[in-house]
């Protein structure tokens, strides 16, 4: 060890050796301290980040998991009152191929895998029922495949075939659906399911398919198609013309300066119609065409005249030849005809009313005529359905806009003062701690020097000789102590001296011997000062 670390530790150990009851408990309480704030600050450095492994467990498949776990040694963390199990992030995939290896979770078996355990004694009743529950496991299957739906459930209405009757029903559907939190399906999407459902069942028409949500929203209806009720097609139609007229009007008084508000009046029922039109087609070939002629030639007779009342032959008056032409033309021509069968749905539009109002601080200088012009336009109004538009201009009232400015104030200075509150509390918490650690440096390097600068210690009667004999320089300490005499030079006739007492001699001894030591072994002879300390202080 290089001996400047080597006397670094030996002072700091004098130092704490230094220390009194008190002090040393101060030291001990500040150590401790900064050494359980180090592990509790490496653990929450070096606590693994958690992830969910499987989430929507039953009890049974949760308890099965947690052993597999404690088997592989992963720690885990439960929530959701046990229904997730976290793991850290870097034990998700591995612990997730286990889990499937072993059958976990195990779920219900649903889908065609219900037709495997049909025996051969199975009543015909039992199949159909079988059978139908296959096929509605396998729809739901396929429906929480799609994006955004977490579980989904289907219900089929087969209706049975026989020979009793003439018609037979038609099949019907409901799907539920629960999405994912957040997440609202489209209109696109609901269309999917449905032809997704009423294609896979046979005898199914789209419209005989109803889809719920989990919030209670019906999305079809039976007879009414995707697109909901006459209520819900309404509130659609009413909000896409509103949006696309507050798009105009925003460019053109900006943004928050119109209001639209749009009344639809939509068709409640549904309805069947049937039209047939005929028309001729022109410069068509006749389908059939018949042509008969009779022609006669005679030359006179009784016989010949014309036939008079009661089909009596009148005879003429002369005895000329007569003749006799007849022409008949029968034509079938080619005729078109149109079938058209309609079905109406619900929801169709009859009339609306829309009203526009523009705040008057934005309205200087604006043509309400081109305005209503662009309204009209962007809505699709037909003035022969009735459409009514309605464009004024009227100052707006600006107390919600202050009121939500207030808000908006107000939780903005909280949020700053919550912000600045956990600053400072950081920041004094820290203070506190790199406080205690500047004290407890300060502490030890006062004990330390206060060590080093204390006074020494009077080990007796300095005697004030001019030189000390040779034989005090031997550290060694056995035998008395030799007397020499000491002649001094005679400066003033003073009376002589008293010759030092053995005291005396032993004391500057014990001197000569501590800065032999001194020279040769510093620390053993701070140890030796230190001992000569301890025996001094009184009991």
């Amino acid at each position: 060890m290089p001996p400047q670390i080597a006397a670094f530790f030996r002072k700091f150990g004098e130092g704490i050796r230094g220390f009194t009851a008190g002090q040393r408990t101060i030291a001990i309480i500040g150590i401790a301290v900064l050494v359980l704030g180090g592990i509790a600050l490496s653990a929450w450095l070096g606590k693994p980040s958690y992830s969910p492994l499987f989430s929507g467990l039953k009890d049974t498949d949760a308890n099965s998991i947690v052993e597999q776990l404690r088997k592989d040694n992963v720690p885990y963390e439960l929530s959701n009152g046990g229904a997730t199990i976290l793991v850290p992030d870097d034990k998700v995939n591995d612990e997730r191929l286990k889990a499937a290896a072993a059958g976990l979770p195990a779920a219900a078996a649903t889908g065609y895998s219900l037709l495997d355990k049909l025996g051969v004694t199975s009543s015909e009743f039992q199949q159909t029922v079988t059978y139908k529950r296959a096929l509605e496991g396998e729809l739901a299957t396929t429906i929480q495949a799609m994006d955004g739906v977490k579980t989904a459930a289907v219900q089929l209405a087969l209706p049975a075939k026989t020979v009793f009757t003439a018609t037979t029903p038609d099949a019907t559907a409901s799907v539920f659906v629960e999405t994912q939190p957040g997440i609202t399906l489209s209109a696109d999407k609901v269309q999917a399911i449905v032809h997704l459902t009423s294609a896979a069942i046979e005898n199914l028409k789209p419209t005989n398919v109803t889809v719920v949500d989990s919030q209670g929203n019906v999305l079809s209806t039976v007879g009414g198609g995707a697109a909901g009720s006459s209520s819900k097609q309404a509130a659609d139609y009413q909000q896409r013309t509103s949006d696309s007229v507050k798009a105009v009007l925003d460019r053109v008084v900006g943004p928050g300066n119109a209001t639209v508000a749009v009344a639809a009046d939509v068709t409640g029922e549904s309805a069947q119609q049937r039209s047939e039109t005929f028309s001729t087609a022109k410069d068509a070939a006749p389908l059939s065409e018949t042509t008969k002629t009779e022609k006669y030639t005679g030359t006179g007779g009784g016989a010949s005249g014309v036939l008079g009342p009661d089909n009596i032959a009148v005879p003429g008056g002369t005895n000329g030849n007569g003749s006799f032409d007849s022409s008949d033309t029968t034509k079938n021509n080619a005729v078109n005809k149109v079938t058209e069968d309609r079905t109406i749905p619900q929801g169709a539009l009859k009339r609306q009313t829309i009203s526009v109002a523009i705040n008057q601080a934005a309205a200087a200088g604006l043509n309400l005529n081109s305005v209503k012009s662009l309204v009209t336009s962007a809505a699709g109004v037909d003035p022969t359905r009735g459409d009514v538009v309605t464009v004024e201009v009227l100052p707006f009232s600006t107390s919600a806009a202050d009121a939500a400015a207030q808000a908006l104030g107000a939780a903005k200075a909280q949020a700053d003062a919550k912000q600045q509150s956990d600053l400072m509390n950081a920041l004094i918490i820290g203070g506190s701690i790199l406080l205690a650690v500047v004290a407890l440096i300060v502490l030890v390097l006062i004990l330390l020097r206060r060590r080093q600068s204390r006074e020494p210690v009077d080990l007796g009667e300095r005697l004030d000789f001019e030189m000390l004999p040779q034989a005090v320089s031997t550290p060694a300490l056995e035998g008395p102590p030799a007397t020499t005499a000491i002649e001094l030079p005679p400066v003033h006739p003073v009376p002589a001296l008293p010759m030092p007492g053995a005291e005396a001699l032993d004391g500057e001894r014990r001197r000569a011997q501590i800065e032999a030591m001194v020279a040769e072994n510093p620390a053993r002879t701070a140890d030796y000062l230190r001992g000569l300390m301890d025996d001094r202080q009184p009991v």
